[in-house]
């Protein structure tokens, strides 16, 4: 099978969640600067989250520029993805609006743990999927980034009990990991284009 459906249809789940997240943030009533403060965890827990899914989105897109087919594994394991992504909404907006208390923090690491996870099986489909010696397991090699991104993700859900800034600061050192888009599959297709 051609990749082209799966790639729109994972761009228009994305571009939903983003939109469900946004619709979250309601308008203060006041008109001063003052007005932003009750409302500022819920745009710091949506900042993080956007930020989230436009990793998620940019890796997917270079994940799937190395991938010339995909077979029904894949479809699965790319809807699991998704399946993890469609939950930030609900666990951004839990979080935000109850000022980052333990447990929605927690249960917001859980499902960052668990849209990882559902990423490193989404990779590993490809790659069972296209062959040990494709383009795709040559860019990603031991994948150690996926690896320590879980790790940080369990250890940040499990100190969310202790201390939900602490939790939340450790989500925001992975995406600023991830950041910059995976270039390890972009390297391996200038090496074999050059």
């Amino acid at each position: 099978m051609t990749k082209n459906r799966l790639e729109a249809f994972s761009d228009g789940v994305l571009a939903i969640i983003i939109t469900i997240m946004v619709l979250e943030l309601k308008v203060p009533r006041g008109t001063d600067l003052a007005a932003l403060r009750p409302i500022a965890p819920v745009f710091a827990s949506y900042v993080l989250s956007f930020l989230y899914v436009g990793i998620y989105w940019a890796n997917h897109h270079h994940l799937f520029h190395s991938t010339h087919h995909v077979s029904g594994g894949v479809l699965w394991a790319n809807l699991h993805l998704l399946f993890w992504l469609s939950l930030l909404p609900f666990t951004t907006g839990w979080m935000g609006q109850n000022h980052l208390a333990a447990t929605p923090t927690a249960v917001y690491g859980f499902v960052l743990l668990m849209a990882a996870i559902a990423y490193y099986l989404l990779v590993r489909a490809i790659i069972a999927e296209q062959g040990a010696d494709s383009l795709l397991a040559a860019a990603i090699g031991r994948d150690l980034k996926g690896k320590v991104s879980v790790l940080c993700y369990s250890v940040a859900a499990c100190l969310a009990f202790v201390s939900p800034w602490i939790a939340n600061a450790i989500y925001l050192s992975v995406a600023l990991m991830w950041l910059v888009p995976d270039r390890r599959i972009e390297r391996t297709l200038k090496a074999r284009d050059g």
